[in-house]
């Protein structure tokens, strides 16, 4: 018996990312709620020789989830499909997003050990970019998944870990939505945990000389870097077995860390000089003294993201974290035209066997650089972009998949010793690149 779903898709959608950089305007737009609805675009996709992009939370400040012919968006496929309480595992389909999952383990006593900055985001896109947190003793998100299945341009589904398909299981892990449809994701948890975070003034001289002491110090230690100063913010985060408490207060989280910087950042342009006194300003009144609050693991680790920014996060080895660190510092102070907003975010995690991933085979240190674009107006970058890049490079580092960046495949097979492994899956899985798109071209021609 044959049964017909008949999906329909809606024209007239603009898809625009979190940040509002990057937009596409889909030919057609489907929210599908089952596998039968998925393999029905497909074909359709094949009949009209259309393209397909898959999206969750559309949180990536790059246009990889961009597509002007079909684009799936999976949040209506976000159901908890199994919580196994002695594996401490959960299996969800690809859709949900990891702010409904964290209260969903909560309830069974479970968290994931890490997670990123931001909760609105899709299972299936958090592992596809190769989300990351801070951490030494811990990998990015992906490492945390083991198991997914996986729908492939023909309709088949491929059901993948450690011992069935690893090959695909390894290139599937950090995906970067090319490989087909992400249905099912199953992760690895632990038992539910609280954290308390410490934040504390330093200076860059003592954090990069003592930055083993601090690693091993704090199991989640990041640190904030403020641009054209020697000010950092020091952060600690760990277990703990202490009632909730916060110090944190409104008035000043959002009357001056918001609406008085970004006016101050406005002004700014017009006066780009005003940005180091800015930066100062800011560290007095908001990072200067030591900050303590104590919450359920995921409330510390995810923070709001207020502004409108661009952002380039790439990974180095970390053993060359005082050195490149030292080099963006001296290029701003080299080229006083050149500005750059705070903070400078650096981050730890560790090597993993992810054939895409950043932090392939090596420990690694994410520095993150920022520009905000206050009330959505855009900051010249270009220059400091460009330092950057050149800083990252030379120091063997590899880009953040979900950030803009100007790499192309010849960087990517210098940077990835699997890189013709995952090229061969690829085509193996999607042989007549229903899944790329503008982005990816770049990446594989």
């Amino acid at each position: 018996l044959l049964v017909l779903v008949q999906v329909h898709g809606q024209g007239g959608v603009k898809f625009q990312n979190w940040a509002k950089t990057y937009g596409s305007s889909p030919e057609l737009y489907f929210q599908p709620t089952s596998v039968e609805e998925i393999r029905e675009i497909l074909d359709m996709a094949r009949q009209r020789d259309k393209r397909v992009k898959v999206v969750g939370g559309g949180h990536s400040p790059s246009d990889i989830a961009c597509t002007d012919d079909f684009m799936i968006q999976m949040g209506k496929m976000n159901r908890v499909l199994k919580v196994d309480k002695e594996k401490q595992q959960v299996t969800v389909e690809g859709g949900i997003f990891l702010s409904d999952l964290n209260i969903e383990l909560s309830k069974h006593g479970l968290a994931l050990a890490n997670l990123g900055a931001v909760s609105e985001v899709a299972a299936a896109g958090v592992i596809g970019t190769g989300t990351h947190n801070t951490g030494i003793s811990h990998g990015i998100l992906p490492t945390q998944v083991v198991a997914l299945t996986l729908l492939t341009a023909s309709g088949e589904i491929l059901e993948c870990s450690q011992s069935i398909n690893a090959d695909i299981f390894q290139a599937a892990r950090l995906h970067l939505g090319c490989l087909g449809v992400v249905l099912t994701v199953t992760f690895q948890c632990v038992p539910q945990f609280h954290l308390h975070e410490v934040a504390f003034p330093s200076t860059l001289t003592e954090v990069l000389d003592h930055l083993d002491d601090h690693l091993k110090r704090s199991q989640y230690f990041r640190f904030l870097w403020f641009p054209h100063s020697e000010n950092v913010s020091v952060i600690y985060q760990d277990p703990t077995n202490k009632p909730p408490s916060s110090s944190a207060s409104w008035l000043w989280d959002y009357a001056v860390g918001y609406y008085l910087l970004e006016f101050l950042l406005w002004i700014s342009t017009f006066v780009p000089s005003l940005v180091c006194w800015i930066n100062r300003f800011f560290f007095w009144l908001l990072f200067s003294s030591r900050v303590e609050n104590i919450a359920i693991s995921y409330k510390i680790f995810n923070y709001e993201c207020r502004f409108k920014q661009h952002v380039q996060d790439w990974a180095i080895p970390i053993e060359k974290t005082k050195e490149a660190l030292l080099e963006l510092k001296a290029a701003l102070e080299n080229n006083p035209k050149m500005v750059a907003h705070y903070p400078v975010e650096v981050r730890f995690a560790r090597g993993d066997e992810i054939w895409l991933s950043p932090c392939f085979q090596r420990d690694s240190c994410y520095m993150n650089i920022i520009m905000y674009r206050p009330y959505g107006k855009n900051v010249p970058r270009l220059n400091y972009w460009l330092t950057y890049e050149g800083i990252m490079k030379k120091h063997g580092g590899r880009p953040h998949w979900a950030k803009a960046h100007s790499c192309t495949r010849k960087d990517f097979e210098k940077m990835y010793p699997a890189f013709p492994k995952f090229c061969s899956i690829r085509e193996k899985l999607d042989p007549t690149g229903i899944f790329l798109n503008t982005y990816l071209e770049k990446v594989f021609y």
